[in-house]
């Protein structure tokens, strides 16, 4: 049987989530599996519950030949034949991560990616995207009431914090909850209305950020009624409109209906048609899927037409799906919770950190789950503990197609004893 081991999350000064949480660990090493857990002054659970739940606390991962992580491991960390799991951002071909992948490859490790435990229907099974979405819609709200301070509005968005510095999601919705009392009474500066907060996508994260935007005032609208909305005045109201990928694109050839499995099996044939909606937007929250064979949603070139024309409406984009020069293309990086939004400029194409400067707010912080941390880890650590009495039993010296795994694990291995699997050879092109 495999011993598993937990790592000490470094990527990130403000990781503070855990794959599993002690509770589960007592429960599996109450079923005969074993434990280390690198020792971590800042994970939300404490060293002490892992050693009480049975886990033996260690400087540094020694015999564990599993090892459970959450962010991108070092490069340098790996051992030779062991198995680790993790978000490893290789599957789309990641130019920033080749050299881990193939480090991985020299080492000739398993590797198994959370991202792409899937069911029979490609349904992701573990995953953090609701809380990315949550968080990312309260930083944005209280981006929104910050930038708007800077453009002279004193909004009710002023009581919202950076979702970090709440002991939890019950007490950041109940903070929402205030605010949206106070619009209902008091309104906000008609010279803002109708304020809308557009959301692309419609899965975890999506979901997500609309479990908080529906704690405020809201009436949804279609795409197409967004764009004959600028004469309703209502200063009580926020209007939330979300984009599927129908209104985000539109095929190349003039009059063809979109389809939308031509439009994943031939994104090529695909432009954007998203620009139409912009104008009309107060919040852009993207919250898709989206790799470089799609079209981008936002162009630097189109912000930089749209201010030519004046202060536009829209205030903030919280860009929760986060791939830099991606979707969103002044996305240059994802920021850190310590640092979480810049202004880009249109004109310069240069970010400034902070909430001061000409152009157009992004909240694109690249761990948002983690700023809640307890409920986030809680969540996955569900779903992942399950499949782990299979994984420490499993003989990865077998060859490929005779490896006894649940169906989903094996659909997210992507590399078997340093070599790529056959849903993942499409890599190899990466990696040249």
């Amino acid at each position: 049987m495999h011993k598993t081991g937990i790592r000490y999350e470094d990527k990130y000064a403000m990781e503070r989530r855990a794959p599993l949480v002690p509770a589960h660990v007592k429960q599996l090493i109450d079923k005969g599996l074993r434990f280390e857990v690198e020792k971590s002054e800042k994970r939300v659970f404490k060293d002490i519950e892992y050693e009480e739940a049975g886990a033996e606390l260690v400087d540094k991962l020694k015999e564990a030949d599993i090892i459970l992580g959450v962010k991108e491991m070092p490069i340098d960390f790996f051992e030779n034949n062991k198995t680790y799991i993790f978000f490893s951002h290789t599957i789309k071909g990641q130019p920033y991560n080749m050299p881990l992948l193939r480090r991985m490859m020299e080492k000739k490790v398993n590797l198994i990616d959370y991202e792409r435990i899937v069911d029979e229907k490609g349904r992701r099974l573990i995953f953090f995207g609701r809380f990315a979405g949550l968080a990312g819609m309260i930083n944005s709200l209280w981006s929104l009431g910050q930038r708007w301070k800077e453009k002279g509005f004193d909004t009710p968005f002023l009581h919202i914090r950076q979702t970090h510095h709440y002991h939890s999601l019950d007490e950041a919705k109940d903070a929402v909850l205030k605010v949206s009392e106070e619009i209902k009474t008091n309104g906000l500066p008609a010279e803002l209305a109708p304020i809308v907060v557009g959301i692309t996508g419609y899965g975890n994260v999506s979901k997500g950020a609309q479990e908080i935007l529906d704690i405020l005032p809201v009436k949804e609208i279609s795409p197409s009624e967004l764009l004959n909305l600028s004469d309703k005045k209502d200063d009580a109201l926020i209007y939330k409109v979300v984009f599927e990928e129908k209104h985000l694109s539109k095929p190349l050839e003039a009059g063809k209906e979109f389809v939308l499995q031509e439009y994943y099996d031939h994104p090529e044939r695909f432009e954007s048609q998203f620009e139409q909606y912009i104008p009309h937007l107060t919040v852009l929250m993207n919250c898709m899927y989206w790799d470089d064979r799609y079209p981008r949603i936002v162009t630097k070139d189109y912000l930089e037409q749209l201010y030519s024309q004046g202060e536009p409406k829209l205030t903030v984009i919280g860009d929760v799906t986060c791939d830099p020069d991606g979707s969103i293309e002044c996305t240059h990086k994802g920021t850190e919770i310590e640092d979480p939004v810049f202004v880009y400029n249109p004109f310069t194409r240069q970010p400034v950190m902070g909430f001061k400067g000409e152009g157009i707010l992004v909240m694109a912080v690249d761990i948002l789950p983690s700023e809640l941390p307890r409920e986030s880890s809680q969540t996955f650590s569900d779903a992942l503990v399950g499949f782990m009495p299979a994984l420490v039993v499993a003989d990865f010296e077998k060859p490929f197609g005779e490896l006894d795994l649940p169906l989903p694990v094996k659909n997210g291995m992507i590399l078997h004893k340093g070599e790529l699997t056959p849903d993942y050879q499409y890599l190899k092109e990466h990696l040249k």
